[in-house]
């Protein structure tokens, strides 16, 4: 099954961008996401866990 897709891949041009491509893409939404993650700010955490005991 492999070789009939990989021949099929092989027979179109500019292919071999579309791997790396998606790996940029990949890697760039998770160095963003750790970037947001690790510069939000704690005192908005802690307001957003109390929330269900303010209730």
């Amino acid at each position: 099954m492999l070789k009939f897709i990989k021949h099929n891949l092989e027979t179109i041009s500019g292919v071999e961008i579309y791997p790396i491509i998606s790996l940029v893409i990949f890697f760039s939404f998770f160095v963003g996401l750790f970037i947001w993650v690790f510069s939000y700010k704690k005192d908005k955490i802690k307001e957003l866990s109390e929330m269900p005991i303010n209730d």
